[in-house]
C-alpha cells in the first residue's frame, strides 16, 4: 500500500499498533527462539523476499505474489513469522519503494501480523481434524492471505474510500490470489518437511491458538 492513500490518523494508529505487536514478538521470540533456526530465518526471510518480488497475472490487469506468511508462521512459529514478515516489508518500502514509508505500520499490520496469525489459528484448528497436511497448509495459505486483504479494505474503508467500491473487489480478486498463496505454500512445506523432517508441523505446537488470538489483538 503506498503513501497518500490511507488517512494520516489510520496510518498513524497502524504504525503504533503494528510496533507493539512486532515489539512482543521481539521478545517472544528473543526468549524461545532456539540459536540453531537462526539461520534458517535468513534463509526463509531471503527466499520470502525473493518470492515477493514474482508476480502472477490473475487476469484484467490484476497481478498477485506470494506473501510468504503461512510458510513462515507454520515452519517456525507466530514470533519468528511477523519478525521475518516484517523485515521484508521494511527492505521492500526502503530499497525499491514497494510500499509507503507512512503506511509501512499498515502493511505490516496486513501482512506481517494479521496474515501469519490467521495462518497459525486455521493450521493449528485444521491439524485436530482428520484432514491431511496438505489440506490445512492450503487453507492456512488462503484465508492468510483474504484475511490480509480484508485489513486493507477496512483500512481504505476507513480512510473514506466507499465500502462498496472497496470491500468486494479486493476480497475479490484476493480469493483468486489466494489460491496461488495455498498451492506455493503446500509445495514449499511439502519439500521442507521431506528434507528436514525434524520441522514438520510439530513446529507449530509452539504458537498456540491462544498465542495467535493475543498477537493479532494486541
Amino acid at each position: 500500500m503506498p503513501d497518500r492513500v490511507l488517512d494520516p490518523s489510520v496510518w498513524a494508529t497502524l504504525d503504533v499498533a503494528s510496533a507493539g505487536v512486532v515489539a512482543w514478538a521481539a521478545r517472544k521470540t528473543g526468549r524461545r527462539l532456539d540459536p540453531r533456526d537462526v539461520p534458517l530465518m535468513g534463509v526463509m526471510t531471503a527466499a520470502i523476499f525473493a518470492g515477493q518480488m514474482v508476480n502472477f497475472p490473475v487476469g484484467f490487469g490484476v497481478s498477485g505474489h506470494l506473501v510468504g506468511a503461512a510458510m513462515a508462521a507454520i515452519l517456525m512459529g507466530i514470533g519468528p513469522a511477523m519478525l521475518m514478515m516484517t523485515t521484508v516489508l521494511i527492505l521492500q518500502c526502503l530499497l525499491f519503494g514497494d510500499g509507503g514509508l507512512l503506511a509501512l505500520g499498515a502493511n505490516i499490520m496486513n501482512m506481517g501480523i494479521i496474515a501469519p496469525g490467521v495462518a497459525v489459528l486455521v493450521h493449528s484448528a485444521l491439524r485436530g481434524t482428520r484432514v491431511g497436511s496438505a489440506v490445512s497448509s492450503f487453507v492456512a495459505g488462503w484465508t492468510s492471505v483474504v484475511a490480509a486483504s480484508a485489513g486493507a479494505a477496512a483500512g481504505l474503508c476507513l480512510s473514506g474510500f466507499p465500502a462498496d467500491g472497496v470491500v468486494w473487489p479486493i476480497l475479490g480478486w484476493h480469493s483468486v490470489i489466494g489460491v496461488g498463496e495455498g498451492l506455493v505454500t503446500v509445495a514449499a512445506l511439502q519439500l521442507v518437511w521431506r528434507t528436514r523432517p525434524d520441522l514438520a508441523p510439530a513446529r507449530a505446537k509452539s504458537s498456540k491458538p491462544a498465542e495467535a488470538t493475543e498477537a493479532v489483538t494486541a
